[in-house]
């Protein structure tokens, strides 16, 4: 059995017990990459030489009693719009083809105080804008579950990264739920956290107010040892929260008796695949034979969380991406007449369509003639849903849900109908709008053996008690067979 296919921290224990060097861990990824990279591409840069001489560092420490962390040494992939210095960033954009930043995201930091080993920077949709990681310039990630199905977005790469065997857990990134609906696609599993847990420092942003770092992993004990590494308090990063409660491995108990979990019955209505639906609801009917309280509800303004999402999302791209001119650094037009030329040309072959098409859309509803009648409203409409959830978390500890209303499209049919794509987001952008935290993890397959993914939304600061139900569930599925 391959090293990459134990769970980051069952790996982590190893070469902490000195069965496993970190070279040998290493090693093991980079031959898991070279052996199906050409076929999945979930990578846009691999840095061998970078990993080797870090496996070095990291084992001497981990030899005189200096990193202790469960995954020290343990490889990981960083999605490519987080920044590392030394090390390319691209956004998978033309736009940022050849950057490479001088300094460290916060959360990849962190990570590698602890002794992570960062193999490579995975494929994502081109500045995040997507649902598929089809929009990347640098090429198309494959679903490993079927090579002719996408993985999901924008944080397709990290996911088919980790459901591929290629790395043992990964860092995404999710805006409107571009780390859940992936790993629901991949059969892996991802946490959003509360909105301001992890640091954005060094994240180039997509939507300032709903972006937000979190792992991607074989299971939910992996991704709340990798929640617990990343989190903290950064005075670079203004929107960053000071917080007590960060054991989040404390919440991994196989015990959801007296659990309040309530179901939106909005989100299993009309446009809901059935066999998603039926995968969903015998997880709860499990979960509530474990003796948790199931029960349905009326969540409101559930039809207005997608256009006032990318509303929102638009105007925020619209202003972060204005940066991008080809004078600083980046893309740079090679033939133009005058500055505004340059400007003009250097953005239109920079950016992608799906880029260009939100910055349009985001221009558009900031314009003086739009501001009041689409942001403002927008923002309003924002403020009402987190009310509603603040209904509902008077009531449950959980919220559960489709994390996406079908498996993985095949590849092609998304980017032909932006619409339906945008649509395919309807379970997962409230939680960002109302900046909760949310989990997504396998529930079942379809008939065509493709990964469903059931989604467990919690209140703010509250993600023990989605840790703590989707360990319950994960455990009844390994004793079930499921």
């Amino acid at each position: 059995m391959s090293l990459m296919s134990l769970t980051a921290t069952e790996l982590g224990r190893k070469i902490q017990a000195k069965e496993v060097s970190v070279k040998e861990a290493v090693e093991a990824a980079l031959s898991a990459i070279a052996a199906k990279e050409e076929t999945i591409g979930s990578f846009v840069t691999i840095d061998e030489k970078y990993a080797k001489k870090r496996a070095g560092e990291v084992q001497k420490q981990i030899r005189d009693g200096t990193l202790k962390s469960p995954i020290a040494g343990v490889p990981v992939a960083i999605k490519d719009n987080l920044c590392t210095k030394g090390i390319r960033t691209t956004c998978s954009s033309r736009m940022l083809e050849h950057f490479i930043p001088s300094y460290t995201a916060e959360a990849v930091v962190n990570l590698e105080r602890a002794g992570a080993v960062l193999i490579g920077k995975t494929n994502m949709d081109e500045f995040a804008m997507g649902s598929t990681t089809e929009t990347s310039y640098f090429g198309v990630t494959r679903n490993p579950w079927n090579t002719d199905y996408a993985p999901g977005g924008s944080s397709g790469g990290s996911c088919a990264a980790v459901a591929a065997e290629e790395c043992s857990y990964a860092l995404g990134t999710d805006t409107g739920g571009s780390i859940r609906q992936p790993s629901a696609f991949c059969g892996v599993t991802g946490i959003k956290p509360t909105y301001g847990t992890v640091s954005r420092y060094g994240l180039i942003a997509y939507g300032s107010s709903l972006d937000q770092i979190g792992p991607i992993a074989k299971d939910v004990s992996d991704c709340a040892a990798v929640l617990e590494v990343i989190s903290s308090w950064d005075r670079k990063d203004a929107t960053s929260i000071k917080r007590q409660d960060l054991n989040f491995t404390a919440a991994l108990l196989d015990d959801v008796r007296g659990m309040r979990i309530g179901m939106p019955k909005d989100y299993f209505g009309e446009g809901l695949d059935d066999e998603v639906k039926k995968a969903v609801l015998a997880a709860a009917k499990i979960l509530e034979e474990k003796g948790a309280v199931v029960e349905e509800f009326d969540l409101g303004l559930v039809e207005y969380a997608v256009p006032a999402y990318y509303v929102i999302a638009c105007a925020e791209a619209s202003s972060n991406l204005a940066r991008f001119d080809g004078i600083k650094y980046g893309y740079r037009t090679k033939e133009f007449d005058g500055l505004h030329q340059m400007y003009q040309k250097s953005r239109s072959e920079g950016f992608g369509q799906e880029v260009k098409r939100r910055i349009l859309l985001g221009s558009f509803v900031l314009s003086s003639g739009y501001y009041d009648a689409y942001y403002l409203k927008a923002l309003s409409v924002k403020s009402l849903i987190k009310r509603e959830f603040d209904k509902a978390f008077a009531k449950y500890d959980v919220i559960l849900g489709p994390a996406a209303p079908s498996a993985a499209p095949k590849i092609g049919s998304s980017l032909s109908n932006p619409i339906r794509m945008y649509l395919g987001d309807v379970y997962t952008v409230a939680a960002n709008l109302a900046g909760l935290p949310g989990i997504a993890l396998p529930c079942g397959k379809n008939s065509r053996n493709l990964p469903i993914g059931l989604q467990m939304t919690g209140d703010c600061f509250q993600e023990k008690n989605i840790i703590r139900a989707a360990y319950a569930y994960e455990q009844a599925r390994k004793e079930r067979r499921i």
